[in-house]
């Protein structure tokens, strides 16, 4: 892309579809040697072999990555019963093997039932969760059995969408934080034969939908693409309550300080100027309302 297309500054979101064998981070180096710009990053990591959609924020939209991955995201998964390994999915070693019950599909959606709702989860023993300092998978590796304490997260749904034995495939709505390697695992316990998850694909992270994802194959063939695909920052917080603010409260906004906003209630909300571009985050505080977070392109 030549310096005439390409625009000096891009601040929004990708939704990029990735592919199996990329880490998060591959995407984010590649992204980045794309658009030219250092401010890239990511939202809601995959797993190398997992696809799908990973939001990959630029400019000042990395500074509002941790809300778009606030809403529920969506996964399509292979739970491979009879065999567990070292790191809950295919990628690790085999630890135990057994044999599958003959089940149906009333026997597997009842094993399902116990993890919808809010849980308490273990999470896998290689995983991104940081000890002392060090990842989890860094720690396994190094022959360390550490035992995460259970976390609370919440499925809002496993679906059923085919058995054929050993495979169980499922559509599963979360929130924030939960494993689906860790339900497989769960899964497989419950049912007395072991398990692991044989594949997955997300579907969804709050507003990002995999049928509106890109690829980097894509990208990379037609660089122009990555603007033309861009989300506005302000993806994040579409839900947010908002205000359309004059130009000496942007100009307050601006330097931080604390401004009136009219018709607007609750614990946070956005302001946006008149050309409707968001410009910061605010709190409440007392009559008053204090940003926290100013986008550079106010």
């Amino acid at each position: 892309m030549s310096a005439a297309t390409m625009p000096s500054i891009l601040s929004g979101f990708l939704n990029i579809d990735k592919a199996a064998g990329m880490t998060s981070h591959d995407v984010v180096a590649q992204v980045r040697r794309l658009s030219r710009q250092k401010r890239v990053g990511h939202g809601g990591t995959l797993d190398p072999a997992a696809t799908g959609v990973l939001p990959i924020g630029l400019g000042d939209a990395t500074r509002l990555l941790e809300y778009l991955v606030e809403g529920k995201k969506s996964y399509q998964a292979i739970i491979r019963l009879g065999s567990t390994t070292t790191t809950d999915d295919a990628e690790g070693p085999l630890i135990t093997s057994a044999p599958v019950p003959s089940l149906t599909t009333t026997d597997l959606e009842a094993a399902f039932a116990p993890f919808i709702g809010v849980i308490a989860q273990v999470p896998p023993a290689y995983s991104a969760i940081q000890v002392a300092g060090q990842r989890m998978y860094d720690l396994a590796r190094q022959g360390q059995e550490i035992e995460l304490p259970p976390r609370t997260v919440e499925i809002d749904r496993i679906a059923l969408l085919d058995w054929s034995s050993p495979d169980v495939s499922v559509l599963v709505t979360c929130g924030k934080g939960t494993y689906i390697r860790a339900l497989a695992r769960d899964v497989g316990a419950a049912l007395g034969c072991g398990a692991h998850l044989a594949r997955l694909r997300r579907t969804a992270v709050g507003p990002l939908a995999v049928e509106q994802a890109i690829t980097l194959d894509a990208l990379r063939a037609d660089p122009n693409l990555l603007s033309a695909r861009m989300l506005s920052p302000a993806a994040a917080v579409a839900d947010w309550p908002r205000a359309v603010v004059d130009e000496p409260t942007r100009q307050a906004i601006r330097h931080g300080r604390a401004v009136p906003l009219s018709g607007v209630e609750g614990d946070r909300a956005c302001a946006y100027d008149s050309h409707d571009t968001l410009i910061a985050l605010l709190a409440p505080l007392g009559d008053l309302w204090q940003p926290y977070k100013v986008l550079r392109s106010t």
